[in-house]
Parts: structure tokens; sequence; C-alpha cells
């Protein structure tokens, strides 16, 4: 992919999906890039929203589960995704950022055996992953981001990052903590932050799956699965080694009793164990 006039274009030349959003303002100056998730039921309804002029929002892009990507305002031009927000010394982020907004349920509630989204719909155990927020005391369900999703944020970050020279990629969370929760704990905002912006990575050595997570010959999903696959929920590894999104692992744990297993998983089901 790259940037045409401000604009994201396939490698082709072709233009990826434009919805224009009246919900902007003049020009950036471009210091950070800001993921948010939607916390709606589905891109279309999610591009609708930010691009009603009722609705005062807006966002750069949204991307969708399947990794595919919308963009709703230039990347030279304001979208409204931060709201009250301070960052670095700077107040009001909308000025300095990027938005990302990726299709996701956010924040989860259990119901029965299952897990229901604020607009009523429900998931499974395997779809959703329980925990703390950063900001908060208490766990909850918080909707898992599928690996297409991942991957393309993580192009397209890498991509803004370099074309316009951004200090810092951060969540929605932390210029706005206590007033919004995106991306959220399903996010590994730590991880995914280092590897966009080529950095040695800043948390622990030591992660534990948050999902039943397939553990493989190489990094991507193209390649084979280990014995082993899926390594289970909670399992602990060392990571050893990077690629794009994806991470080779050390297994310190020893699911159905298998010993010295290494293999390549996707870094954004896993999450730093704090000593």
């Amino acid at each position: 992919m790259k940037i045409v006039r401000h604009r994201l274009h396939h490698d082709d030349g072709t233009p990826y999906p434009y919805r224009e959003s009246p919900n902007r303002g003049g020009k950036i100056d471009h210091k950070f890039l800001v993921i948010h998730y939607t916390a709606g039921s589905s891109v279309d309804g999610s591009v609708r929203s930010l691009t009603d002029s009722g609705s005062s929002a807006s966002a750069h892009l949204v991307i969708g589960r399947d990794g595919s990507i919308v963009q709703l305002v230039p990347f030279d031009r304001v979208a409204w995704h931060a709201g009250r927000s301070k960052w670095a010394g700077l107040s009001g982020l909308n000025q300095y950022s990027i938005g990302i907004e990726l299709d996701n349920a956010g924040r989860l509630k259990r119901s029965g055996n299952r897990w229901q989204s604020w607009f009523g719909r429900e998931y499974d155990d395997g779809d959703v992953v329980e925990a703390t927020h950063k900001n908060e005391q208490s766990a909850a369900g918080w909707h898992l981001y599928p690996a297409a999703q991942i991957e393309a944020a993580h192009a397209i970050s890498q991509l803004l990052v370099r074309r316009y020279k951004l200090r810092d990629v951060v969540g929605h969370d932390d210029i706005a903590p206590y007033r919004k929760s995106d991306p959220g704990p399903a996010f590994q905002l730590d991880s995914f932050r280092s590897s966009v912006m080529g950095r040695g990575d800043e948390s622990a050595d030591v992660y534990e799956t948050t999902a039943a997570l397939n553990i493989r010959s190489g990094a991507g999903s193209d390649h084979g699965k280990l014995e082993g696959s899926p390594l289970p929920r909670g399992i602990r590894v060392e990571v050893m080694g990077t690629h794009g999104s994806w991470r080779f692992v050390n297994v310190l744990d020893h699911p159905e009793g298998l010993m010295d297993l290494e293999g390549w998983v996707h870094g954004g089901y896993l999450r730093p164990i704090v000593a």
C-alpha cells in the first residue's frame, strides 16, 4: 500500500474505498497515531455513523475484522476522533493525530454462558478475553481482534509513521484516561507500538496467551500448525523474535506434556506478564 495526496492506495495505484466525512477540520500538525475501537456491530454501521453530519465524530480510517479498510478523511486533515484529550503536554489531540477505528464490539458483559455487547449481540468465550483494563479495578469481557485486522492495522500504521514522521502510537484510553477505554486489553498496544515504531520491545519478555492460539512453523497464517496447536489460553511464552505482528516464542509451560516447543504465534493474542 502507499499514500497518494494523503489518500490510501493499493500498490497498483487503485485507491482504497473512500467515504468522505463532513466531520473534519483544517490541517493536522502530525505528531501521533491514535488507535480506537468502534464499539459497533459492523464496519458499515460505523462508517455510516462517522460520515453522518449529526454525529460530530469521524476518523481517518475504519478497519474491518477481515482486514478491509475504508478511508473517511484525508491524512492531512483533522478528523474528530479524540475529543477532550491530552498527551505529551498537548491538549486536543484531534489537531495532532491520525485516528484509526477498528471494528470491534469493545467491552462485553457476561450473559449466562456467553458474552453480550451493549447493542445486544452475543459472543462465545473463544471471541472474548476476560481482563482488567489498565485504568480500572474490575475485570470485564473484551472482544478479541482477529489476526487479519491486526495485520492490516500494523501495515497501515507503519506506513503512516514513516510518511508523516509520527512520534508515537497511543490508545484512546491513553489520551483520555477514565473517559475512554478503547482499544482495551484485547489489543496488545505495547508490542504493537514497539513493532510499528521499530523500537526494542518495551514490555516484559514473558507473556501469556489470551485465547486458544495456533503455533506455526513460520511467521504467517499460511505456515503449518505445529504439534501442540492450539496453545490453551493462559500458557506462558518467552518472546525471542519479531517479524511484523508475529512473535517467535519459546513455550515455557508444557501443554499436553510437550517439551521444548518453539514456533511463531500472532502477537495480538499475547499479553505481558508483569512481575
